[in-house]
């Protein structure tokens, strides 16, 4: 449990390295005539999102899940899988990646890294990071409770995304 705990740390820390590029980002964007899209739904993903990691902590110690090698290996390797998919992505966005909607007028479409084949890469690596990382340790109620809840965000996200991108191809000339 030692090991996971320190993995689940070592993702938090992740996350906040995320926050520090995204709120450069967003500065970086909104100053350049960036328009932001979804406020709304902002908190509960972050929400959401921290509750995974809590989650991935308290189930294991309170349930007294245990570490299933066969279950275990397999979902940390997908787990680091998504965090390097996700940094892929950063990278593949630079200064246009963020954890908010912001659409900048003018800028095309990215169409290289992992976009050349998925319009979302970032939502696939949520996706398997939400159910992989749990079950390193046997969290199936965490892993569960936040893929169907993600489902609803990310139904709701991308649809925002898509709104916001349609809406900033209509303005451009």
């Amino acid at each position: 449990m030692t090991a996971y705990t320190l993995l689940i740390l070592l993702v938090a820390v992740e996350r906040l390295a995320e926050l520090v590029v995204a709120r450069r980002n967003a500065a970086w964007s909104l100053a350049i005539g960036g328009t932001e899209y979804g406020r709304g739904h902002y908190p509960p993903m972050v929400l959401l999102h921290t509750g995974l990691l809590v989650g991935c902590l308290l189930e294991p110690a309170l349930a007294d899940r245990p570490f299933l090698p066969l279950l275990g290996w397999p979902m940390l390797a997908l787990a680091l899988g998504a965090q390097a998919l996700r940094w892929w992505c950063i990278h593949t966005l630079g200064s246009r990646w963020n954890t908010r909607v912001i659409v900048v007028p003018g800028l095309p479409l990215v169409t290289a890294g992992p976009y050349r084949w998925l319009s979302h890469p970032n939502y696939l690596a949520v996706v398997v990071e939400g159910f992989a990382l749990p079950l390193v340790q046997s969290a199936w109620l965490t892993a569960l409770g936040f893929s169907a809840l993600n489902l609803a965000v990310l139904k709701t996200r991308i649809s925002c995304e898509e709104a916001a991108l349609t809406a900033c191809r209509a303005v451009t000339p």
